[in-house]
């Protein structure tokens, strides 16, 4: 009986934030949900699929920078943990059925911080490059991603930082982030891969990632 009252409280839930924010986004999908306390900064130029859930805590923010248009679009299915928080002062793109666990950070700019003699704080947001993560994928606790593509069903694992783009069917992790599993198509299955030992002075050794054989 509990999970019943659960179910039907969670769909009129749904269709309250519809009706009542369906006016202010760019778009917003049927079933579309996110949980309060949230902050949505630039609603006109934010897209939410249909059935996208957020956990408490999300923070959207979509504004240009330097006369640059800017645009935040998130597919249909799509599944966001708490405190996620996600920023677009160019172009951020998110597929349909993505899974995001906790704290999860993705932005398409950065800080400027070249002035030394001028505080970071009062130096200008910079956009760093176009954020696109494709259908399917799965971005562990606390990763971030910035100004970089996340090809479809690939994993970031938890605490990543990826800076540069990550194919379709990669697993990535680490600081910068770094595939160490792929899906090999001819072989239809995950391949592993391991990092060899980085060069040292003096010696032939090459820093490289191989594949695992």
């Amino acid at each position: 009986m509990i999970k019943v009252l659960n179910r039907i409280y969670q769909k009129c839930c749904r269709l309250f934030f519809w009706h009542t924010y369906k006016t202010v986004f760019r778009a917003l999908g049927r079933g579309a949900y996110i949980v309060r306390p949230f902050r949505i900064d630039g609603r006109n130029d934010i897209a939410i699929g249909e059935n996208t859930f957020f956990q408490r805590g999300a923070w959207l923010y979509c504004g240009g920078v330097n006369n640059r248009q800017a645009s935040l679009s998130v597919g249909d299915g799509c599944v966001f943990g708490y405190n996620n928080h996600i920023t677009a002062v160019g172009n951020v793109v998110i597929g349909n059925h993505v899974l995001t666990a906790n704290n999860v950070y993705i932005s398409d700019n950065t800080h400027s911080y070249e002035d030394i003699g001028t505080p970071i704080i009062n130096q200008p947001v910079q956009f760093k490059g176009a954020v696109e993560i494709g259908d399917g994928c799965w971005i562990g606790e606390n990763a971030c991603i910035i100004g970089a593509r996340v090809g479809k069903n690939s994993v970031i694992g938890a605490n990543a930082v990826v800076t540069s783009d990550i194919p379709d069917y990669a697993v990535a992790v680490g600081i910068p982030a770094q595939i160490i599993r792929r899906f090999d198509t001819n072989l239809n299955r995950w391949v592993p891969l391991k990092r060899l030992r980085p060069q040292v002075p003096g010696s032939s050794n090459e820093t490289r990632v191989a594949e695992q054989t």
